[in-house]
């Protein structure tokens, strides 16, 4: 399996590039999983189209350009709409996928939704490449931390996907206290390494258990400082 964790949704951007097009192929087709949203943003279908619609999507732009940039037809990218998909219709766009894409967000409210939609296992299953940014980046993890900021306010780990398990992410990386404390805390409670990508220029991929750090990518063993 091949897993790729990002900052944003600019995939294209030229610290990733070279590597990526390896992975991301003309040929492929993807499924956009888009259930990060917040609930104080998107409480029906006409919310939802507002930020990821073809017609109305803020953000719908942004996402696809950054994988026709590597060639892939529009008509083979394919948004998971949490309003308008039957369950059914969920799993068979995951399914046919050659790339599972999760969004940036909130990452407890998409893995709540991932298991209303009962998509735990067929994602699970999934052989294919997966990868996401921010939220969609920690998700993958078996267990991820989030550091304290404006949605949440306490440091508390979480429940994930499970592709990952041998590391840990502190993701938009900005050497603040905050952090800093956060990585201390995962080192002295998990015993395991974090890797923290700078706000909007780092990534990872890990290849069958290979991992490559991609851009400004700082790794921690042992408490910050020492």
């Amino acid at each position: 399996m091949i897993n790729i964790l990002l900052e944003g949704y600019g995939i294209n951007a030229d610290y990733l590039y070279d590597d990526l097009k390896k992975y991301i192929l003309p040929n492929y087709s993807v499924a956009v999983m888009a259930f990060s949203f917040r609930d104080s943003d998107v409480n029906n279908s006409a919310d939802w189209n507002l930020l990821y619609s073809k017609e109305k999507g803020i953000y719908y732009r942004g996402i696809v350009s950054g994988f026709t940039a590597y060639g892939i037809s529009e008509n083979n990218i394919k948004f998971v709409n949490y309003f308008e998909d039957t369950k059914e219709f969920a799993k068979q766009k995951i399914e046919n996928a050659d790339i599972v894409y999760f969004l940036g967000g909130l990452p407890d409210r998409m893995m709540d939704r991932i298991k209303e939609f009962g998509l735990v296992d067929v994602l699970r299953k999934h052989n294919g490449i997966v990868m996401g940014y921010s939220a969609g980046a920690v998700i993958q993890l078996s267990e991820y931390h989030l550091s304290p900021d404006h949605d949440y306010p306490e440091f508390q780990y979480y429940d994930g996907l499970g592709y990952l398990d041998d590391f840990y992410l502190e993701v938009h990386y900005e050497n603040t206290k905050v952090q800093d404390e956060a990585i201390e805390r995962v080192l002295a409670e998990r015993g395991k390494t974090v890797y923290a990508t700078a706000l909007m220029s780092g990534g990872i991929i890990v290849d069958n258990g290979n991992i490559k750090l991609l851009g400004d990518v700082k790794t921690f063993d042992m408490p910050v400082g020492c």
